[in-house]
């Protein structure tokens, strides 16, 4: 079982007013430019067998910044599909549903091009990256980097440590920092979380 660091995207305006930000593509502030920025020496600091990128701009630039440029476009890394909860925030999602957790009680189906997913579908696109991610680093040695967005990476992280999806809900993860999944005594455990020089 290979090292995994994963990389959440840098800051975007809808990240900063905490909307949901699944499929719509949009750009880095320049705070998600400078976060991406302050990663490179940690990624530097290891050895890198491959790395893997959401097709969605936000996660692309990051890869980019962070000296990734070479990284492969997976599609299952995309955000959850947040289906007709896209661009809301989660206050305004509780003003109609007061008690509504995104990690037990999914979204509201969304138009035809954007329906939605439930926890148990992020979990399964979480579980074949994980395995895609194996396989890159099957024959050398080194560790995969992962760059996508923080509700995925949350989703398979629960996933990398035998939980289900909803337990996503634990592993808070910033805009802009590093985490990394990696093994003691044959099991997966979180190496580190969270983490972003200079801050």
């Amino acid at each position: 079982m290979t090292d995994l660091f994963l990389v959440r995207h840098g800051e975007t305006e809808w990240s900063r007013s905490g909307r949901h930000t699944g499929r719509t593509d949009v750009p880095l502030t320049e705070q998600g430019r400078a976060e991406a920025r302050r990663l490179v020496p940690l990624i530097r600091s290891h050895r890198i067998r491959a790395a893997l990128v959401s097709p969605l701009r936000r996660a692309r630039e990051t890869a980019e910044l962070i000296g990734l440029p070479d990284a492969r476009v997976d599609t299952d890394l995309v955000e959850w599909d947040y289906g007709g909860y896209e661009g809301v925030t989660t206050a305004e999602i509780q003003r109609t549903r007061p008690d509504w957790f995104l990690f037990t009680d999914g979204v509201a189906p969304g138009p035809p091009d954007r329906p939605g997913e439930s926890p148990e579908q992020v979990g399964e696109r979480a579980d074949r990256v994980l395995a895609t991610a194996d396989a890159a680093a099957a024959d050398t040695e080194g560790a995969v980097v992962l760059v996508a967005h923080g509700h995925f990476l949350r989703v398979l992280t629960a996933r990398r440590l035998g939980l289900s999806a909803a337990h996503g809900a634990l592993f808070q993860l910033a805009t802009g920092t590093l985490g990394r999944l990696g093994t003691e005594h044959g099991r997966p455990v979180i190496a580190e979380w969270n983490v972003r020089p200079g801050s």
